[in-house]
């Protein structure tokens, strides 16, 4: 694999510790790096990502899909030589999701009544 097709990425936990820098190849997905993030993830925090779904990559100001690869997601101004590329991982945990389901369905249903006049 030629060492142009490299990209190297470092990508940056909620509180401000990083996992890499480490170099992928341009042609890796967005989907790959989730995966190598949860097998790297420091086993001390708080919050443990359990699958690639409880992850958010932001790269730019926009959050990746999963199909999408590096190349295709670089920004112009992450072309420097020798630069690494700093992703941030926002981790949205499936429970979290369930959590937040089950509130709406305790709220109190508002019966509906209507009148007809004949």
């Amino acid at each position: 694999m030629p060492d142009e097709d490299l990209i190297e990425l470092k990508f940056r936990l909620y509180d401000g510790t990083d996992i890499g820098p480490i170099r992928y190849s341009a042609s890796s997905t967005v989907a790959m790096l989730k995966e190598r993030i949860i097998s790297e993830w420091p086993r001390d925090k708080k919050i443990i990502p359990k699958v690639a779904n409880d992850v958010k990559l932001i790269s730019a100001g926009k959050v990746l899909e999963n199909n999408t690869t590096i190349a295709q997601c670089r920004s112009p101004f992450g072309e420097l030589p020798s630069g690494v590329v700093t992703m941030h991982v926002v981790v949205q945990p499936s429970l979290t999701k369930t959590k937040t389901e089950k509130k709406v369905d305790k709220l109190p249903k508002k019966s509906a009544c209507c009148c007809s006049i004949l």
